[in-house]
Parts: structure tokens; C-alpha cells; sequence
């Protein structure tokens, strides 16, 4: 059975902190669900988005639809607000020229109420962001 997917602004999650803005392309795209929709970054590196949910999930997996990102860290946070973050993940992506790279990272049924996403270093100049995915289920509460 599938879960649901915690990043969908349709299922609540809100975008609260982007490092970078283009109109053309901005950062709520990664939920919207369309992989041929992305956010751009404009330039340095580290850049990171944070993506909070409506309450706490669990989540058994997350996965991510980019283009050109080298060095990738997934962090979470319980709290009500989106602070005191631990990492989950840090991993190396490979380069898939003129594809997208598609990760999955399944994690033991974790909790969270946000997840930020660092890009630490990248293929090229700019990065895009086209899908994430945070499967799970609510938090009976």
C-alpha cells in the first residue's frame, strides 16, 4: 500500500524557506506534483528549501527529481516551528547527463513536521529541483 505523499501542496505541506527565487521558476514547484514543472537555483552554493507539513508524519520514504546536483543533505525537525533540524541523509548523486536524477531514500518510519533539503554542491552553476516525494502516513494522534 502506498502512503501519502506529505510533499504535495494538495496534501497540506507548505514551502517556508527557499535560499532562491525565480518567477519563472519557483520553489513551490517541487510540490506541485509535475515533474516537468521545477525551482531554480540563482547561483552559490549551499542552497536549501524547506518544506513543512500540515502536522507531524511519519515517513517511510523520501525521494527527489533533480537535475546537476552533486552533493545532496536531507535534514527534519519535530518541533512546531522549523527549527532544530537533524540530518538523515547525506549522499553524493551521480551525474545523469540530460536526464533527470531520480533518488530514493528509504528510511525506517520516521517522524517529522518539516524536511530541508541542502543542496552542499552541484554538476554546474544552477541546479533544478523538479519533484519531491515524502511518503507516509499521519500520525495518529
Amino acid at each position: 500500500m502506498r502512503g501519502t505523499d506529505w510533499c504535495l501542496s494538495s496534501a497540506g505541506a507548505a514551502l517556508v524557506l527557499a535560499t532562491s527565487s525565480d518567477e519563472q521558476h519557483p520553489a513551490e514547484s517541487v510540490m506541485d506534483g509535475n515533474s516537468e514543472t521545477f525551482w531554480t537555483t540563482t547561483g552559490m552554493f549551499p542552497q536549501e528549501f524547506i518544506i513543512g507539513f500540515p502536522r507531524c508524519v511519519k515517513i517511510s520514504k523520501v525521494a527527489i527529481q533533480s537535475y546537476l546536483v552533486r552533493t545532496l543533505r536531507i535534514e527534519r525537525s519535530v518541533s512546531e516551528d522549523p527549527v532544530g533540524f537533524e540530518e538523515c541523509i547525506e549522499k553524493d548523486l551521480e551525474h545523469t547527463e540530460g536526464q533527470l536524477q531520480k533518488e530514493e531514500f528509504p528510511l525506517p518510519e520516521f517522524q517529522a513536521t518539516y524536511l530541508r533539503f541542502i543542496i552542499k554542491s552541484a554538476f554546474d552553476h544552477f541546479v533544478s529541483v523538479h519533484r519531491v516525494i515524502a511518503e507516509g502516513a499521519a500520525e495518529n494522534t
